[in-house]
């Protein structure tokens, strides 16, 4: 699809399309996707030439009709695999952690949710025979938890376990790190992240993931009481969406951490749940529950999955990043 630009589609002029690119809409695939509301919003045009646009990006990016079983098959082949480096892990998701999906982690804290999100921004920058997917990183930051020294280590680990002397500099060149300061701006920068995304198409390693840690902070903090509820959730409804249209475009790996808040009615079972209700619970492909064990091992339940079964696998978290306990 790289041939068509926008300017090759129905009812999209040349100020038009300045006006589309200055708002993210960077190839045929991202209209495709878009809402008519916004793409109207962006363009300064009427919402039935934004529907008319859509459309005609739909019939370029063949994008939006029905299509048979086994052509949704072919596709799925290209989905990638992404390992976490622990077998047990890697065993229980089939292979690691599949791009076009959204996969949440969520636990109370120390529970080793961004020690995971640290480690798959080193991983996805291996080559494919290693468990990687060869790419880049962009890293959403809401709560100050990047730490370049953590993946300066878990490079050193990475080196020592392929027997490889790694470059941890190379490494974090190729993680691009955004502060979000808040909810506002952790949707914004999804805009961003999508003309870097496309960018990176070039590049000798394009982007492959994307995490977001924490995803439920700043709504956490911003939308206090049950009368703020439903902006709250509306919010994080079109900021997941847009995550799901940034892994379908560039088949990537989307991680979103989540906090937990504790349920003190609860008798039997574990007493906590993740923030954002049902509203990450449907969009997100993967869930995963992750608690403290005896000393630096972590246990990390398959909680919800399309296709996989619910299951368990223990990771140990070291000095060197993830290993098998």
């Amino acid at each position: 699809m790289a041939e068509v630009t926008l300017e090759d589609l129905d009812h999209v002029g040349p100020a038009t399309a300045q006006k589309l690119r200055e708002s993210g809409y960077n190839s045929v695939e991202a209209i495709a996707v878009a809402s008519p509301t916004d793409l109207s919003l962006s363009a300064d045009i009427g919402e039935s030439a934004a529907s008319k646009i859509i459309n005609s990006a739909r019939r370029s990016a063949n994008i939006g009709g029905f299509e048979t079983g086994d052509l949704v098959m072919e596709r799925r082949k290209q989905v990638g695999k992404l390992s976490t480096g622990c077998s047990e892990f890697d065993e229980m998701m089939e292979g690691g952690i599949d791009t076009q999906s959204i996969t949440e982690l969520y636990g109370e804290f120390g529970s080793g949710k961004t020690q995971i999100a640290h480690q798959l921004a080193v991983n996805v920058q291996l080559p494919n025979e290693q468990g990687g997917l060869n790419g880049s990183v962009i890293f959403i930051d809401t709560e100050n938890t990047f730490r370049p020294e953590r993946i300066k280590q878990m490079v050193q680990g990475a080196s020592e376990h392929h027997n490889i002397d790694y470059d941890p500099e190379e490494f974090l060149k190729n993680i691009h790190v955004a502060r979000a300061y808040n909810s506002n701006h952790q949707i914004l920068l999804m805009d961003s992240a999508m003309e870097l995304a496309e960018e990176s198409k070039n590049w000798e390693q394009p982007v492959r993931l994307l995490i977001v840690d924490s995803l439920t902070a700043h709504f956490r903090a911003e939308y206090i009481g049950r009368g703020t509820l439903a902006d709250r959730q509306q919010k994080l409804n079109k900021h997941l969406h847009a995550l799901q249209r940034f892994s379908d475009l560039y088949n990537a790996v989307i991680i979103v951490t989540n906090q937990v808040m504790s349920k003190p009615d609860a008798f039997f079972g574990d007493p906590t749940k993740p923030i954002g209700g049902h509203i990450i619970g449907h969009t997100a492909t993967f869930r995963m529950y992750l608690r403290k064990s005896k000393g630096d091992k972590r246990i990390v339940r398959l909680v919800d999955s399309p296709n996989l079964p619910d299951g368990e696998s223990i990771i140990s978290v070291t000095p060197l990043g993830l290993t098998n306990p």
